[in-house]
């Protein structure tokens, strides 16, 4: 086996373990946290594919800025307001639907052919110009998203009664 391969199954399996993280655990500030592992060890497959740009967006942007939007957003809610379901009655069947999901996607993956490609620069402009052109409009839309779940957040936080 090959050193690139050993580093690229160590990132995967990191960034498996984080999206595992993530949906397991019961503690939302926890499943933050697995999710800034998740995102980081995307950045880290980018920086094997040699896409720096990608992977320092990655890290600065989903890693930072979504996360604390997250975090700040979980600070912000109220947990009286949340009932604790501790036994769902559909567990049964979203595990069911979960493992159906999985083999689908992992008969997907194993029966595709993928050519080898090999691995260059990007050009920077051309890269320039299609994120501000055809990419502009969702991250602006991602970003009002975000927003209005922040101010949600506030004003949940803040009460129906005080008026300050």
């Amino acid at each position: 086996m090959s050193p690139d391969l050993i580093v690229y199954m160590f990132i995967a399996a990191l960034c498996l373990a984080g999206g595992f993280g993530v949906v397991t655990t019961r503690n939302v500030a926890h499943a933050a946290l697995f999710l800034l592992l998740s995102l980081a060890s995307v950045a880290g497959v980018f920086i094997l594919l040699l896409a720096e740009f990608l992977a320092l967006v990655q890290i600065l942007i989903y890693g930072g800025a979504v996360t604390i939007v997250l975090l700040f957003a979980l600070m912000l809610t109220r947990l009286e307001e949340f009932s604790q379901v501790t036994d769902n009655p559909q567990r049964p069947l979203a595990a069911v639907t979960a493992l159906g999901l999985f083999g689908v996607i992992v008969a997907v993956i194993v029966g595709q052919r993928v050519p080898r490609m090999t691995i260059g620069g990007g050009d920077f402009e051309s890269l320039g110009i299609e994120l501000f052109t055809k990419w502009a409009i969702p991250f602006e839309i991602a970003s009002l998203v975000l927003l209005v779940a922040l101010v949600g957040a506030i004003i949940i936080a803040r009460g129906e009664g005080s008026e300050e």
